[in-house]
């Protein structure tokens, strides 16, 4: 029986230092342009869809298998496992809830034990990117997933609770509860139930008892 459900931004929350993107457009050779436009994002000038589009750009030609080889190298905050042990412990859902690209979230789902549940798709033919944003995914979708997931494992928002970071967060912080604020940006502070700066992940484990006891 799942008791609650966690949500998890990836960039910047359990991806440090960077962001996914960041990480993967250095390899690809985009990275300059992949952090101004993310830049640009953070600060309201460009819109997801448009980051996205500049990113997808620079995976043109390289294979879906390549990529997977690489985010096996992508830098976490320490104390992952602890948190996700934690949630199994108490019947916690971990859930991904993330704007970064879907082979992101499948490989960190894949090397800790979360569950994956939406983000962008770069598009893909033959096992080869083409370039193209196959499924756009912005922080509405990013709420809007992860209050849909909630209805089908019948958990009630008042039993789900969010940690993230960024701008993207804010739609989802607003529609529950709880929220953790996670070495992050004056928005995202502002939108939150609480705040913590730390570089190890199980350093909000005792938040997480707090908000697990104030559910009885």
């Amino acid at each position: 029986m799942t008791t609650g459900i966690v949500f998890f931004d990836v960039d910047g929350t359990l991806v440090s230092p960077g962001s996914s993107s960041s990480f993967l457009a250095a390899r690809f050779g985009h990275q300059d342009a992949l952090d101004d436009a993310e830049a640009r994002y953070a600060d309201g000038a460009l819109t997801n869809q448009q980051v996205s589009e500049v990113d997808a750009l620079g995976w043109r030609g390289t294979s879906v298998a390549t990529v997977d080889r690489w985010l096996d190298d992508l830098p976490v905050l320490p104390g992952i496992a602890a948190v996700v042990a934690w949630c199994r412990a108490h019947d916690v859902e971990p859930v991904l809830a993330s704007l970064a690209w879907q082979p992101v979230t499948r490989s960190i789902a894949r090397r800790f034990g979360f569950v994956p549940n939406g983000g962008p798709r770069v598009g893909e033919h033959g096992g080869v990117h083409n370039g193209t944003v196959a499924e756009h995914f912005d922080e509405f979708d990013k709420r809007d997933r992860a209050l849909a997931l909630a209805r089908d494992l019948g958990v009630p928002i008042e039993h789900c609770c969010a940690v993230g970071d960024s701008r993207s967060d804010i739609p989802l912080f607003q529609a529950l509860p709880s929220a953790l604020a996670l070495n992050a940006s004056p928005t995202a502070r502002a939108a939150a139930s609480d705040v913590i700066d730390a570089d190890d992940l199980s350093s909000i484990i005792s938040w997480l008892d707090r908000w697990l006891r104030g559910l009885a």
